[in-house]
């Protein structure tokens, strides 16, 4: 008979604290969720709607208004993703080598615009030089470049074992195709996890289309929303929908498609890249 395993306080701890920053997490989504499908408008958290509908969720999908915004919030996370991975992963690889002259000046001048910014005048200038100002491509490029997430793959490609590139450099193969061949392949954790950042921070940016975008085509889904349910722009619809009701169901609607992303990519985070396999 095995003996039965000791219960230690470390693991209790952990379980109660677990559960508890759990608990903060999804209370408020479960409220926003209770509230969107409420047909009574309340304030107080119940753990189930009073009077069951879907009319917020129709009034949503029911608004032209908001199609050419959401198409634009698709367009630009899906090419700002992109082209954050292409610049994070390429620079990260670059500064990762030990070889690279001047490797250690330019991440920190990296480094440093991490602490300090030119601030927002001189910002919007050069958005302005670029022709970006009013155009929905700025989501894009101001979201292309994150040091953060530069920094996260330049110590990922660090922790790779160096006896992969050499063996890669004896079969012949050059410093890009060890990227995509080596480098790549094994990133695969990284990827999803920089990836899911940038297009979170791409699919919610309000304050940049408030700052620099005026013109109601070139608006992101997230600005639209907003403005529809916060501003009194509220869409006039066959529905008997309250207020409160209408502004729940648009925030799920505005965090349904990365809810439904995540279980996708989930594996990813908890399982990782077994790059240990090989040692030195």
């Amino acid at each position: 008979m095995k003996p039965r395993k000791k219960i230690r306080t470390f693991d209790v701890v952990n379980y109660i604290v677990f559960i508890f920053v759990g608990l903060i997490v999804l209370v408020p989504i479960w409220k926003v969720f209770v509230d969107s499908i409420n047909a009574v408008g309340v304030y107080q958290f119940r753990l189930w709607p009073n009077k069951f509908t879907l009319d917020g969720y129709r009034t949503i999908l029911n608004t032209a208004l908001l199609y050419q915004p959401f198409v634009n919030s698709v367009i630009t996370t899906i090419f700002g993703t992109l082209l954050g991975l292409v610049l994070s992963t390429l620079s990260g690889y670059v500064l990762a080598q030990e070889t690279m002259p001047g490797r250690n000046i330019f991440a920190f001048m990296l480094l440093f615009t991490m602490i300090f910014s030119g601030g927002m005048i001189p910002e919007y200038l050069v958005m302005k030089k670029l022709h970006l100002v009013n155009n929905m491509w700025i989501l894009v490029f101001r979201h292309g470049v994150n040091v953060y997430n530069f920094v996260l793959m330049k110590n990922f490609f660090e922790g790779i074992p160096g006896s992969l590139y050499e063996a890669a450099k004896i079969d012949g193969c050059s410093p890009m195709g060890i990227f995509f061949k080596i480098v790549l392949p094994l990133s695969k954790a990284a990827l999803a996890s920089i990836g899911l950042m940038f297009a979170v921070t791409v699919w919610n940016d309000y304050s940049t289309v408030k700052i620099y975008i005026a013109d109601p085509h070139q608006v992101n889904f997230q600005y639209k929303l907003r403005n529809m349910i916060m501003g009194g722009d509220t869409p006039l619809t066959s529905y008997n929908v309250s207020q409160t009701t209408l502004f729940n169901a648009g925030i799920m609607a505005a965090i349904i498609p990365f809810m439904a992303l995540y279980p996708f990519l989930q594996k990813y985070f908890v399982t990782g890249v077994n790059v240990g396999a090989v040692k030195e």
